[in-house]
């Protein structure tokens, strides 16, 4: 695709709008989805859909310039230019919006991004809903100024420099088994929120990280059995299933290998998985159905699987 506009739309956040170099429409996609950029040297990060999912001529991502950059975000923000052509995959859904009479959508800095397209849903929906923006400054927290001015009384920014972390204890005191949750943004407030929900019906709350969650359990070698090819493949303790299973002449499809973009999704028929992943949900786990092979393993000794 190509770089059409390349804007400042906060304190280190840039907006990319993208376009296909033939004029062609671009893939449909729905509220919460990402596609993933692949730039120079195979570095491929994902980053969500923030534009209308109406409007077929573009697709819009904000990009936030990380202090400890491994080349994604300092390439973007430096290097890439208005005219150049980047790589893009998806879009892919791993958030998805469910449908709810009333919403809260809790956004964290730039976690604000995939939140944008599912508040235009809400309204378009004459749904119920509430927005509340954290972030460390007023000037850090793109789009939010826009969308309260769009609509009055419903969105609350709280820089934190100005009023301090945001008041979820008192947001989550009465569990409401009718109001969907929709959480996005860094990992301390991800652990927060899930914290201060515990009493509230598992289905109401729904969340993307940016990054994996920590594991400080001990790996086990296993094995994998693919169903379809009747091959067995050990994977050692210290390998993850998707390096064996490429060790093996085996590829399967990867993006983030932190468990968090949902490419590498994988279809369980057998087996108890150990989910490592940031993607399912308490019930899909239970259900054991899919795995995310760049991070989760087996229980068990082994797990068969549809490859």
């Amino acid at each position: 695709m190509v770089l059409s506009r390349k804007n400042t739309v906060a304190s280190g956040v840039v907006q990319l709008t993208l376009t296909d170099p033939r004029g062609d429409r671009v893939p449909e996609w729905s509220p919460g989805a990402h596609i993933d950029l692949v730039l120079p040297g195979d570095v491929i990060r994902q980053y969500s859909l923030c534009g209308d999912p109406a409007d077929t001529s573009e697709l819009v991502v904000a990009v936030l310039r990380e202090p400890h950059s491994r080349g994604g975000s300092a390439f973007i923000h430096d290097k890439l230019s208005q005219g150049d052509v980047v790589s893009v995959r998806g879009p892919r859904n791993a958030f998805p919006m469910t449908g709810s009479d009333r919403y809260l959508f809790i956004a964290g800095g730039i976690g604000i991004t995939p939140i944008i397209p599912m508040v235009a849903r809400a309204a378009e929906n004459d749904a119920d809903w509430r927005l509340l923006h954290g972030g460390r400054t007023r000037g850090s927290m793109a789009f939010s100024a826009d969308l309260a001015a769009r609509h009055p009384g419903r969105v609350e920014i709280r820089p934190q420099n100005e009023s301090g972390l945001l008041d979820l204890a008192g947001l989550f005191a009465e569990p409401d088994e009718f109001t969907a949750i929709y959480c996005c943004g860094p990992e301390p407030l991800i652990t927060a929120v899930e914290k201060h929900a515990e009493l509230w019906p598992a289905s109401t709350l729904h969340v993307e990280r940016f990054a994996g969650r920590s594991w400080a359990g001990q790996d086990r070698s296993f094995e994998l059995r693919l169903a379809r090819s009747g091959r067995t493949v050990s994977v050692p303790a210290a390998m993850s299933a998707v390096d064996a299973l490429a060790g093996a002449g085996i590829e399967v499809p990867t993006s983030c290998r932190e468990g968090v973009c949902g490419t590498c999704e994988t279809v369980v028929l057998e087996g108890a998985p150990e989910h490592r992943d940031a993607l399912l949900t308490e019930e899909e786990r239970a259900e054991a159905e899919v795995f995310f092979p760049c991070v989760s393993r087996a229980k068990g000794p082994c797990l068969t699987v549809d490859l």
